[in-house]
């Protein structure tokens, strides 16, 4: 039997998941090397929240980030994650942003894009998917797994029916809140497999404890891969620890090799730099939640959204509010909780407990109850359509919602050429995502550490020899003026407007 593949996810959704998406690309370098000689199906390196993060809160440019981890890891496949037409922000943007992000991704070395949408509306994957293809990297179609009344395993698999249309390379079975049982991974995966000829890769987060029993079902079902991450960015919300999930495999024929003391090299190595992160991790994170199956939280919003509520003084709300994202699921149309669903979702609970149900409805939540992510899986609750109907004067949205929107990179080099800032595609699309960072970025405090107007693909570089590791030393926290912003790690925009618009109204 073919051994199974393992994926590693330590570079961006293990700290996504549990370190705030705070890991720094000189935190990462040292351990490039003995990663890039694992073996390692692909290296998670990019994408989700880590693109934000880096402008944000990291004062890096995402591109730069990328080409030195494709310079330092050049054997291995690296993989993003990419919200479809959302592309890794929290709205729907016009199909040529979607291109141009698309094209720059893989001209600066990206591999493999793993292609969500939060809805699971295939509508919303295609111009991403076509991009990829058209670029001759692999498209990575992913179903986003959850529970619900109108969501079932014959459903899940339907949506395999239309990523195998789209002509992906392979598809993901993507369990962001750690909801998926053995049982359940065993028959999906089996269901798929069944009807495609496509790998299928697992991902899923320990978060209830369900992971790595899930995995070994999937394995058993035939699944081709499935990713694990690294101690102490493993884990709890995060992926399941790689030289756990090896011995959990112990005398399965379908075994891999991994070389268990290098592991245990980067493993102390992590140990270091979760010392320097220490401010954004919580022990919460780390433990097995079962509460997690009631409210389908993911790993990488919970690991934010507890550090949120203290910054507003809510922690002692944490479950209440996490007893309302259910509520709010039911009434936005038993939408799944990934990115961005999940934070509009979280939101929405918290301004439901804040300020009584339904008082105040975030503008991503009237979005989403008017259509313009796309269709969702159930119906919206009829109060709630009402008052977002009454709140945006506008009426439900029935194309795709991207048909709706202008192009706009004509318009966004004007913009950058207007404020004086570097004009390429790199720069508009992060500029169409993340304007006021992008733009703080190329401030003169910055400029120093300005790209090129007009980056070129990372020269290939020759593997070298991997250098011993030894721990990072605990550094002491080096927050400072960065994390003054952090309230907006969860919710980043949508939420910051929301507190405008508040404000504006006169609302409490």
């Amino acid at each position: 039997m073919k051994p199974v593949v393992f994926n590693n996810t330590v570079l961006r959704d293990g700290h996504q998941s549990l370190a705030a998406t705070r890991m720094t690309t000189a935190q990462m370098l040292p351990a490039t090397a003995r990663l890039d000689a694992l073996g390692f199906g692909a290296l998670e390196t990019w994408g989700g929240a880590t693109i934000d993060a880096t402008l944000r809160f990291l004062r890096e440019n995402p591109f730069d980030r990328l080409d030195q981890l494709k310079r330092a890891m050049p054997r291995t496949p690296h993989m993003m994650l990419l919200r479809g037409q959302n592309i890794v922000q929290y709205t729907s943007f016009p199909d040529d942003v979607v291109e141009a992000f698309v094209r720059c991704s893989a001209r600066h070395g990206m591999d493999i894009f793993r292609v969500f949408d939060a809805l699971n509306d295939a509508r919303n994957l295609r111009t991403a998917i076509r991009t990829v293809k058209a670029e001759g990297r692999h498209a990575q179609g992913a179903i986003c797994y959850t529970t619900s009344p109108v969501h079932t395993a014959e459903k899940l698999a339907a949506l395999a029916d239309e990523l195998a249309e789209m002509e992906c390379d392979s598809i993901c079975i993507k369990d962001m809140a750690g909801l998926l049982t053995p049982r359940v991974a065993y028959d999906l995966v089996k269901a798929i497999k069944q009807r495609h000829a496509l790998p299928v890769i697992v991902h899923s987060h320990e978060t209830a404890g369900l992971a790595l029993a899930s995995y070994l079902a999937a394995i058993d079902a035939g699944a081709d891969a499935v990713d694990t991450s690294i101690t102490p960015f493993a884990n709890g919300t995060g992926q399941t620890d790689t030289v756990r999930m090896l011995a959990a495999m112990t005398g399965h024929p379908r075994t891999p090799r991994y070389d268990t003391a290098v592991l245990l090299d980067l493993r102390k190595y992590f140990e270091g730099v979760a010392g320097e992160l220490a401010k954004f991790m919580s022990a919460a994170n780390e433990r097995v939640d079962s509460d997690a199956l009631s409210y389908q939280v993911p790993g990488g919003m919970l690991s934010n959204f507890r550090t949120q509520l203290v910054e507003m003084k809510m922690e002692a709300r944490f479950n209440d509010v996490m007893a309302e994202v259910p509520v709010v699921r039911e009434a936005l149309g038993w939408i799944p909780l990934v990115t961005p669903t999940s934070q509009i979702v979280g939101t929405q609970a918290m301004l439901n407990v804040k300020f009584g149900r339904w008082k105040n409805l975030a503008q991503a939540a009237v979005d989403i109850a008017l259509g313009k992510y796309g269709r969702t899986p159930g119906s919206i609750n009829p109060e709630v359509l009402a008052l977002a109907r009454k709140q945006s004067g506008q009426s439900p949205v029935e194309s795709r919602p991207a048909d709706l929107l202008a192009p706009r990179m004509p318009k966004l080099r004007e913009e950058l050429a207007a404020k004086g800032l570097p004009v390429s595609d790199e720069n508009a699309v992060l500029f169409a995502m993340f304007p006021r960072e992008t733009e703080a970025f190329y401030r003169p405090a910055e400029a120093a550490s300005v790209p090129a107007a007009k980056p070129t693909p990372p020269p290939a570089a020759a593997p070298v020899a991997a250098p011993p590791l030894t721990p990072r030393p605990v550094a002491p926290d080096r927050g400072g003026a960065r994390t003054a912003r952090f309230v907006l790690t969860v919710n980043q925009h949508r939420y910051e407007a929301l507190v405008e618009e508040l404000n504006e109204t006169g609302r409490p």
